[in-house]
């Protein structure tokens, strides 16, 4: 992928470097669609920065003052398509600063300019208020509730326990708008 740089950040692919600022976040992940990332140790962590260098659909975002990985986007086409499937996930060390914001925005020009998409949705469970109010401030419209559409952990029994999954999107002349 194209570095995009934006006041703060670099958006950059990944890099077997990022491993232990990775770990970070994803050793202990904040948002349920995440836990089937979780990173166990180190030596996971590598091999999953090591994966994710040999792939654009992972995108490093990175304080450019520093060069410091705090959080990532993915941005994954459907085949043949010029619809994107986009999200997040940061460092909730950095929470409320913006840099989801500032990088998310960066990659939506990047998506619709460059890569001429016409449309990009997200999925966000019913109770990550955060990703709610990202897709919000992006001018995504909420498309629709999928109730109790996908399970990423078990009750004590193991049964799955399904979450309530919102659809988020917004088309390139909502977003020129």
């Amino acid at each position: 992928m194209d570095v995009i740089e934006t006041d703060r950040l670099v958006l950059r692919n990944f890099r077997k470097d990022d491993a232990a600022d990775l770990f970070a976040y994803l050793h202990d992940p904040v948002a349920s669609c995440f836990f089937s990332l979780r990173l166990e140790d180190m030596r996971a962590a590598e091999a999953e920065a090591e994966t994710r260098s040999q792939s654009d659909e992972y995108i490093a975002v990175c304080l450019k003052d520093t060069g410091r990985l705090i959080g990532d986007l993915f941005a994954v086409p459907e085949d043949e398509t010029d619809t994107w499937s986009v999200g997040w996930n940061f460092n909730p060390a950095v929470a409320g600063a913006g840099f989801a914001s500032e990088a998310a925005r960066a990659l939506f020009d990047y998506l619709f300019g460059v890569k001429q998409g016409r449309r990009l949705y997200a999925y966000v469970e019913d109770h990550n208020l955060a990703s709610q109010r990202l897709c919000e401030r992006l001018g995504m419209r909420r498309e629709g509730l999928f109730k109790e559409f996908v399970s990423f952990r078990t009750d004590d029994a193991g049964a799955p326990i399904y979450e309530n999954t919102m659809q988020y999107a917004i088309l390139r002349k909502e977003w020129a708008a």
